[in-house]
């Protein structure tokens, strides 16, 4: 059964940092590229950042390059997104995928607000 579970979320101050994880299970996790992606309330789900399968490759939304940082450990079948300098517009529900498996998380909240 393919699995993705986000944690890491929480309520930080403009500024702050958080680091979300993500652990997947079900699939061939190293063999996968990954991708994090953001939602809020009445808009679409964005493309936050991605990464290759080796983890050699990485890209991002405009809105957070130079802030954000995707990595991944493939032994620990875990893709992190690193996130610095958080402004209120980043206050979302991320989510993880692999995107050729198709399965979304269950998401984590964060929250950037004084």
């Amino acid at each position: 059964q393919v699995q993705l579970v986000e944690s890491g979320g929480g309520l930080v101050q403009p500024g702050g940092s958080l680091r979300l994880s993500c652990a997947a299970s079900g699939f061939t996790f190293s063999n996968n590229f990954m991708r994090w992606y953001r939602q809020t309330p009445g808009k679409e789900r964005e493309l936050v950042a991605g990464i290759s399968a080796t983890g050699g490759s990485t890209n991002y939304a405009d809105s957070v390059k130079g802030r954000f940082a995707i990595s991944r450990d493939n032994a620990k079948r875990t893709v992190y997104l690193q996130m610095n300098s958080l402004k209120p517009e980043d206050t979302a529900v991320y989510y993880c995928k692999a995107p050729l498996i198709g399965t979304w998380g269950q998401g984590t909240q964060v929250t950037v607000s004084s």
